[in-house]
């Protein structure tokens, strides 16, 4: 994380009165475990309990603990790093920021919202399928969105895609969220559906999910929509994401494009 990225992050989050008495994270070697297995203690109110870091919904109950682990512990960069990439390609196009109505896929507790308005965007909505995270957003970061649906977009309900589609959408971003089966391929592409053509996408992928032997899906799907010219790619650059437990560097793509034809045909 950048000097400039970690002074933003405190400054956004003074407001958030924890209640964390302790957080350890374990010493683990390198390749000890996979990022989908790391764990943390942590101690609020005499409860010390240990939560695996994609348990999100037990993350989301505790003020605070999501930014101490991924931010300040950790370094992670993500929502800093796609967001300023979208904003280079909106710019760059000659839009102002402000003409953006974004949809948030996997909003958590709010993180990507906050950067998006102090990047002069006026309408965001997100989605989680988390109760929690909703419920996190709404308490550390009041405001950050116009609304905030608690939805499975593999199986979205008419009244909530008729509000969403109402909204007039014309970008989609989705930060940290892609490849370890939180939110599928389907998922992704029912929310690249809700944004108008023309449109923009902005999210980011751990670089092994964009390989040939990736089983994810995302890899196939990202090269059928480019070769298809259903997306262009505007902007895709290689970056730490953040440190895993073993201290080595977590390495990602953030990638944005603009949507050039309606996604349907791929929708099952």
């Amino acid at each position: 994380m950048s000097a400039e990225a970690d002074q933003i992050w405190r400054e956004r989050l003074s407001h958030i009165n924890g209640s964390i008495e302790s957080l350890q994270l374990p010493r683990v070697s390198d390749g000890e475990l996979t990022q989908d297995e790391e764990w943390c203690l942590v101690t609020v109110e005499g409860d010390r309990r240990r939560i695996r870091f994609h348990d999100y919904a037990s993350i989301y109950e505790i003020p605070g603990l999501y930014e101490r682990i991924f931010y300040d512990r950790l370094k992670c960069a993500s929502p800093h790093r796609v967001t300023r990439l979208l904003s280079e390609v909106v710019r760059d196009r000659g839009v102002s920021m402000k003409e953006l109505r974004v949809l948030d896929l996997g909003a958590g507790n709010g993180m990507v919202a906050d950067e998006l308005r102090a990047l002069d965007v006026d309408a965001i909505w997100g989605t989680d399928i988390i109760p929690e995270a909703r419920e996190a957003a709404l308490r550390d970061r009041k405001g950050v969105y116009d609304d905030y649906f608690v939805a499975d977009m593999t199986n979205l309900d008419r009244e909530t895609e008729d509000r969403l589609r109402s909204c007039n959408i014309n970008a989609l971003t989705t930060v940290a969220t892609l490849g370890f089966g939180d939110i599928p391929t389907q998922a992704f592409l029912r929310a690249l559906s809700l944004v108008d053509t023309p449109g923009y996408l902005a999210f980011n992928i751990k670089e092994d999910f964009l390989r040939e032997k990736d089983d994810s899906g995302f890899a196939k799907i990202v090269r059928q929509m480019t070769r298809d010219e259903t997306i262009r790619i505007e902007a895709y650059r290689r970056y730490q994401h953040r440190l895993g437990l073993d201290g080595e560097p977590l390495y990602y793509v953030a990638m944005v494009a603009t949507k050039r034809k309606p996604v349907d045909y791929l929708l099952e």
